[in-house]
């Protein structure tokens, strides 16, 4: 009997979570993912448990990857506030076929299976809740540069910090022209920007 070819399972997941991520968890046959991951039936059973398996694994992947670039690109800035800015604004300047310039994954898992599978559902609440929460840590360290005013709510700017990104993100995948993604870009990052905290020598707290 011939054996089955070894798989890699960093790839498999790889090309699971590009295929759901494009499609969705109910749009996604089996033989799309025979194709993607380029396995038999049987043996993506015998390494994921069942397609759901498979799932879980690969928005894992995919909220764990969004959360190390997220924190990296954090990390590398000036300042939290210089941070959240860029951020916002790289959008508008994202080639055509990046990955992230589409909508997020988890926000799209959220509304292809609230209804129709409450567990997958809740574990994508789960990750955004987990993203909006390390927002909120930002948030706070600004507050503790003196960046942002003592008074501000990390909680209540994670929010809309997030609200924004899923905001534009959607545009990016809905096609939306460059020069009024730039024009969004810019209303959100001038929204944060105008946070910061100036002091009576007229300069941003921070710089």
């Amino acid at each position: 009997m011939k054996r089955a070819a070894p798989y890699n399972r960093d790839e498999a997941l790889e090309a699971a979570m590009t295929l759901f991520w494009d499609k969705g968890f109910h749009a996604t046959s089996l033989k799309d993912l025979e194709a993607a991951l380029k396995m038999k039936p049987g043996s993506i059973y015998a390494a994921f448990g069942s397609k759901e398996g498979l799932f879980l694994e690969a928005l894992k992947r995919y909220y764990d990857m969004s959360r190390a670039n997220f924190e990296a690109q954090m990390n590398a800035a000036p300042s939290t506030m210089d941070g959240i800015v860029a951020h916002l604004r790289s959008y508008a300047t994202m080639p055509e076929g990046h990955p992230k310039a589409q909508a997020c994954m988890l926000f799209k898992t959220v509304v292809d299976t609230r209804s129709t599978d409450p567990k997958i559902a809740e574990t994508s609440r789960g990750y955004l809740t987990s993203m909006r929460d390390a927002m909120a840590g930002l948030f706070r360290k600004a507050i503790e540069d003196g960046e942002i005013r003592a008074d501000a709510d990390p909680d209540r700017l994670a929010r809309l910090l997030q609200a924004d990104i899923t905001a534009i993100r959607f545009e990016l995948h809905q096609g939306t022209d460059r020069v009024s993604l730039s024009r969004l870009a810019d209303d959100m990052a001038e929204e944060f920007d105008r946070l910061r905290q100036v002091s009576s020598s007229g300069k941003v707290a921070g710089t």
